[in-house]
């Protein structure tokens, strides 16, 4: 599924409507509330002959950040986050090909997507070169788009993103425990009662879970499913972990506590990243920080852009 034309950005949802809401309105916190309701433009670009779309919040002039999903997931991950970063920034999400409601393609490589986030950097960076900040899979994405152009980056944050190892989502794929072939659903109730996240964590918001997993669906003529292509997990040419040192841009990590990144792949980093490092440890949070811990991760980005603004360091 490819568009050979770019869309012009509009101030409207795509025509794919979502099931109910079944939680009480006051089940989430005001600013979870606030967030989601946000103004928001949507639009897409083409990529090597591939739609993408995106979502911007904030104005288009002022310097930019670039949110970046993981596996499976997709740009509304970053719903309740992205309008908390818009204050004084255009925070643009957008899916990767295979994601959310971007095309689909024969088949993904690193290098795809990393040709995606460097066209969204192009087209944000209009005072500025933009921030990156990336979870799980979207980060070796976005480290392969640094290596390739360091220039059109401010900075790089990683978010819980492991180099050595394999995506949980691609090995879930090949247990064979996640990812199989679409499965279709009559209803949206029976589909969202399926929805989980890989690798599952324990202390994941409600309100959270409930608003990603309805924007995760897409309605067809049989009823519901999912919007991502299982072909994704196949992807190919990850970065290699020496190629770190070639990225020139500003660079952080934040650490999940309980998340994939483990001592010995701190030290990974340590060993090969040559530009400006940070690493900040959220605490109390697993792998999908934006699920349990979104307001610290909130504040950790923000201490990030606030300090590279004024040209310093933590």
């Amino acid at each position: 599924m490819t568009a050979p034309d770019d869309t012009a950005p509009v101030d409207t949802e795509p025509a794919n409507p979502l099931p109910a809401n079944p939680l009480p309105a006051d089940t989430a916190p005001a600013w979870f509330r606030e967030a989601v309701a946000a103004p928001v433009v949507t639009g897409a670009v083409t990529v090597e002959g591939c739609r993408i779309a995106y979502r911007r919040w904030g104005d288009e002039g002022d310097p930019a950040v670039v949110l970046v999903h993981g596996g499976g997931a997709h740009a509304r991950w970053w719903d309740h986050v992205g309008p908390l970063l818009a204050d004084g920034r255009t925070v643009v999400a957008f899916d990767m090909s295979g994601h959310g409601d971007s095309g689909r393609r024969d088949r993904y490589t690193v290098g795809h997507w990393a040709a995606e986030l460097l066209e969204i950097c192009g087209k944000t960076s209009h005072r500025e070169r933009p921030v990156v900040v990336a979870h799980s899979m979207g980060g070796q994405a976005a480290v392969a788009a640094a290596i390739r152009d360091s220039d059109a980056m401010k900075a790089v944050v990683l978010v819980d993103t492991a180099i050595r190892e394999l995506p949980p989502e691609e090995a879930a794929a090949m247990a064979g425990n996640a990812f199989g072939p679409l499965k279709h659903y009559a209803t949206a109730e029976e589909a969202l009662a399926r929805f989980r996240t890989i690798p599952d964590q324990p202390t994941s918001l409600p309100y959270v879970v409930d608003h990603v997993a309805r924007t995760s669906l897409r309605r067809t003529g049989d009823g519901w499913t999912w919007k991502f292509d299982p072909a994704f997990v196949t992807v190919a040419d990850r970065p290699d972990p020496s190629t770190l040192a070639q990225i020139r841009c500003r660079f952080a990590l934040l650490r999940a506590q309980y998340g994939l990144i483990t001592p010995d792949m701190d030290d990974l980093f340590r060993l090969h990243l040559a530009a400006e490092r940070i690493l900040v440890d959220i605490p109390e949070a697993w792998h999908h920080v934006m699920f349990d811990q979104p307001l610290s991760l909130v504040t950790a980005v923000r201490t990030l852009l606030a300090t590279w603004r004024h040209g310093g360091r933590p």
